[in-house]
């Protein structure tokens, strides 16, 4: 069966100008200040797509070219262990991982998989310029095993400290290239990299939470929730590090209230951040729109202190329009805070409860829940949506032989740009 192309258009957050989506649009070239531009779908009613596979089940409200191989959605299902541990009655957990007694298969075990097969999918095929990701960890696994299951070219930038992260069930495609800031940087290293060699035209921004594909693909965390439970839930918790997994289901659940079938209310957002980076917590509980001061050396402090370190984004889409500020302004939400010794503990409980280990950043949104229900931010008989961005990773590495990728090259952010695109495009010659 041919695909044939998901049709939208653009609108900017900020001006509320509908326009014609480009090759790679990221922004609205006619808005002169900061706004995310968002999807608007052909077809407004949230409809599920049997006759595709996997994640793209959600093709109706992806902005997407194509399908890709190997896909899996994520799978929501009605708790128990940990619903009665709460004292909830309808808490749904929605999981992205490896936890193949509920049929989810992501084979990263994480949700950044829904980013990637949005992504990639939005991409050409006859697209010639190699796609730059930048990541702290989770989404340079999803987007490495994406483009090498489908041969898309892409290159990865991590910080050294988290090349850890870069696990896998088989060696990578060539296609696949890495490289790495050096010990002691973070994630703002890391994208500091991939801004220099987006500098030549061989290659190409992902665009981060400014990709319409990328909150998409993470807003289908909420259609999976829907699906399973039938209406929009009251009550959402997330870890965050950017914040664009719950941009993204403030979309999405903006979407469905104009389907109107499942209800016309917003849910209230709840998301988590592991202390001591707590950059979004603090400006959130200033009552700022704008993201308070964070130098440079307190976040790499701070990064390498936390155990969520996938959670340490100092560069976070929170003030612009359509951002984190605007979702939790326009849902009556609240921003938690978790610190380590916590995590601990709700991973383990998590596993006694529920039955598969999962991630320490899945472990914050955890927390948060049980602090949110000692707290009475929600009630035992509300519906709660649960999304456990990440998990199975023992399970996986119990059950299944993995390798590691390591980076073809470490390089200092501070050398000069025309030595570092110089070496990053010798490594698409070999």
């Amino acid at each position: 069966m041919t695909f044939k192309p998901t049709k939208y258009t653009l609108k900017c957050c900020e001006t509320g100008r509908e326009f014609n989506d480009g090759k790679w649009t990221l922004n609205d070239p006619e808005c002169d200040k900061p706004s995310l531009i968002r999807a608007v779908y052909e077809n407004r009613e949230f409809r599920v797509r049997e006759d595709l596979g996997g994640f793209y089940r959600y093709a109706d409200w992806l902005p997407i070219k194509r399908t890709l191989d190997n896909s899996c959605p994520p799978v929501t299902y009605k708790s128990e262990g940990l619903a009665a541990y709460l004292g909830l009655d309808n808490l749904y957990i929605t999981f992205s991982g490896y936890f193949p007694k509920i049929g989810a298969r992501m084979e990263t075990c994480s949700f950044k998989e829904t980013e990637a097969y949005s992504v990639c999918a939005r991409l050409d095929e006859s697209n010639d310029k190699i796609l730059v990701v930048a990541s702290a960890g989770n989404t340079a696994r999803a987007f490495a095993k994406v483009c090498s299951d489908n041969n898309i070219p892409l290159l990865i930038s991590i910080p050294e400290d988290n090349t850890s992260a870069l696990w896998f069930k088989k060696p990578l495609n060539d296609c696949v290239k890495i490289i790495a800031a050096p010990k002691g940087s973070d994630y703002f290293d890391a994208i500091a990299l991939s801004d220099i060699v987006c500098k030549s035209p061989r290659f190409m921004a992902e665009g981060g939470a400014k990709n319409i594909a990328r909150r998409d693909g993470m807003g289908t965390t909420l259609l999976s929730a829907v699906e399973c439970i039938g209406r929009i839930p009251d009550a959402y918790f997330q870890a965050i590090g950017s914040g664009t997994g719950t941009i993204a289901v403030w979309e999405n659940n903006l979407r469905l209230i104009e389907d109107g079938r499942f209800g016309t209310h917003k849910m209230r957002l709840y998301p988590s951040q592991n202390d001591p980076f707590l950059i979004m917590y603090d400006s959130w509980k200033a009552g700022s729109r704008e993201l308070l001061p964070l130098s440079a050396e307190d976040a790499r402090r701070y990064a390498a202190v936390i155990e969520a370190k996938v959670l340490s984004n100092r560069k976070p889409p929170y003030s612009l329009a359509g951002g984190v500020f605007d979702a939790l302004s326009d849902t009556h939400g609240n921003i938690y805070k978790v610190n380590n010794s916590e995590i601990d503990y709700w991973k383990s409980k998590f596993l006694e409860l529920e039955g598969i280990d999962i991630y320490s950043a899945a472990a914050v949104a955890v927390c948060s829940l049980d602090m949110a229900v000692k707290d009475k931010s929600v009630r035992k008989d509300e519906v709660i949506m649960l999304n456990i961005t990440g998990g199975g990773e023992a399970f996986v590495k119990e059950n299944h032989e993995v390798c590691y990728a390591k980076p073809d090259l470490v390089l200092d952010p501070s050398l000069p740009d025309d030595e570092i695109v110089s070496k990053v495009e010798e490594l698409f010659r070999k």
